[in-house]
Order: C-alpha cells, then sequence, then structure tokens
C-alpha cells in the first residue's frame, strides 16, 4: 500500500507540473520533458522526508535534483533552463503553507502568522539554495570548458 502511495504522490507532482508548463505555453517534448523533471523533483523530495530528513533538507535536494535535470534536459533540446525549471519546481513550492501565514496574517494571529512566516522563508530558502548550487556549479563547469578548448 504504501508503494502506491508514492506512486500516486509522485503522479500528482507530474500532473502540476504539467498543468504549469501548459499554462506558460510550452508544447511538445518540453512538456513531457517539464512533467518527468516534476515527478523526479517530488520523488526526491519524498523519498527523502519518508527516510528521517527534515523539510529544509528534502527540499533543498530535491531542487538539486530538478535543477540538474532541467540544466541537461535544455541543453539537450536546446531550451532556456528557466523554461524547464519553473514547472519542475511547481511540486516543490510550500503552498499550503503560504495560504496559512496570509490567512493567519489578516486574522490577526500575529504569533501564528511568525510560525508559518519563518517556515515559508525556509522552505523558499531551500529552493533558492538548491537553485544556485547548480547553476553555479554549471557555471564552474563552462568555465572550465571553454579554458580546456584554449578559450580566456
Amino acid at each position: 500500500m504504501k508503494m502506491a502511495w508514492y506512486f500516486v504522490q509522485t503522479l500528482m507532482g507530474c500532473i502540476g507540473s504539467v498543468g504549469f508548463a501548459v499554462l506558460f505555453n510550452i508544447r511538445g517534448r518540453k512538456l513531457l520533458l517539464a512533467a518527468g523533471g516534476g515527478a523526479l523533483a517530488w520523488a526526491v523530495y519524498l523519498a527523502c522526508t519518508c527516510n528521517g530528513l527534515d523539510i529544509f533538507a528534502g527540499l533543498f535536494f530535491a531542487t538539486l535534483a530538478a535543477a540538474l535535470a532541467s540544466e541537461l534536459l535544455a541543453r539537450a533540446v536546446k531550451a532556456p533552463v528557466i523554461m524547464l525549471l519553473v514547472p519542475m519546481l511547481i511540486p516543490l513550492i510550500p503552498g499550503g503553507d503560504l495560504y496559512y501565514m496570509m490567512s493567519f496574517l489578516v486574522r490577526g494571529q500575529y504569533e501564528a502568522f511568525g510560525q508559518y512566516a519563518q517556515r515559508v522563508l525556509t522552505e523558499a530558502g531551500a529552493i533558492a539554495l538548491g537553485i544556485i548550487c547548480v547553476a553555479s556549479l554549471m557555471n564552474i563547469i563552462a568555465g572550465l570548458r571553454v579554458r580546456a578548448r584554449g578559450g580566456k
């Protein structure tokens, strides 16, 4: 039964990515790549959090996987990285926590708002850190390739 739950969760991550990819006018092969990347990101997040890692680590490693996949796949299909990365990250966005944070703010429950704000900022920070790490790594690799070819 637990395996079926993982499958359904991963499928929902894939469907969420497809929905936003269509919204962003991504078509054809790139749509399938974005969907697969969204499923990959959510599967990595589930694997991390179900094996004892906290939400920050799960989001960080899932973002690393999605960012690396988008970097490599974008080069393969000659597309901008951001075109694939954004739909791949959609399943990781902490929408529920963001909703509760804003709800507590509007209702004047500032202590609960502060707790959720801290949580949302931590989750967003994990996603940003994962993107930065992969982008920096790819930039370093590109620089090394240019130097190896005798460029400046």
